[in-house]
């Protein structure tokens, strides 16, 4: 950001141009070298403690690990393997690709990055300078979509007759692997609280998983009761300040 927090024109361009390629929102592409730049500060960090943080930076790593094994972009990889065979047909990276804007809800009104409605494009700031395909963030999905694919966990690995995982995969996902030092969660997968207050309603097993995200989704299943919930909304719009649904629980 430049000295009036706006994006810098070293950095930016309001039309893509050579070396700035990459589509952060309407009217703003980012330099394309900025990339390799994020993972360059990735891998410059020291590790800090061995304290429990929430952190999406082994994504990032993930995602780049995929990518270089299979030789194509995180988005193509996932709907080929997954979400096409599924039936996840509203499930995609960069919606705008494929469908209307007046199908994809709103998810924030901009006014520190991007200083725009920001619709149809990711709203986590890394996702976004990734052109829109993070490890991390930058699915969109429906109610229906999100079913099909916790239901597919649910029954470890299978779907439709079709097998996406090996049950030992998504066991070893569900697992709760630092209870005892009192983290709850599973590798990539939330598990429910382990003290009053926390995840779910404190009504569910333990071999229940689900995860919830920043701008007001939400999704769980318990294998042991055979149940699947979904909750999406646009907590963020018009404003992430929103607190509004974390109040209500």
């Amino acid at each position: 950001m430049d000295e009036d927090r706006k994006p810098s024109k070293e950095f930016y361009r309001t039309q893509p141009t050579n070396g700035f390629s990459v589509k952060v929102a309407e009217n703003l592409y980012l330099t394309d070298a900025y990339n390799d730049s994020i993972y360059n500060r990735i891998g410059r960090q020291d590790l800090k403690s061995n304290r429990y943080r929430y952190s999406d930076v082994p994504y990032y790593v993930m995602k780049k690990y995929v990518e270089d094994t299979y030789g194509e972009r995180l988005n193509i990889l996932t709907n080929d393997f997954l979400y096409s065979r599924i039936g996840a047909n509203y499930t995609t990276y960069n919606p705008l690709e494929k469908f209307p804007k007046n199908k994809i809800v709103p998810t924030e009104e901009d006014n520190y990055y991007r200083y725009q409605t920001v619709q149809g494009y990711v709203h986590d700031m890394g996702a976004a300078m990734q052109g829109g395909v993070g490890g991390h963030a930058g699915l969109f999905s429906n109610a229906n979509d999100v079913a099909k694919i916790m239901q597919m966990y649910l029954q470890n690995g299978y779907y439709g007759g079709t097998k996406f995982f090996d049950s030992g995969t998504v066991k070893k996902f569900n697992t709760c692997y630092f209870c005892d030092k009192n983290v709850r969660r599973g590798v990539g997968f939330d598990k429910p609280q382990l003290e009053h207050s926390g995840s779910t309603c404190g009504c569910v097993s333990g071999k229940s998983f689900g995860h919830s995200g920043f701008t007001g989704t939400y999704t769980w299943a318990d294998p042991e009761e055979e149940i699947v919930y979904v909750f999406l909304s646009n907590r963020t719009y018009p404003t992430a300040s929103n607190t509004l649904l974390v109040k209500s629980g």
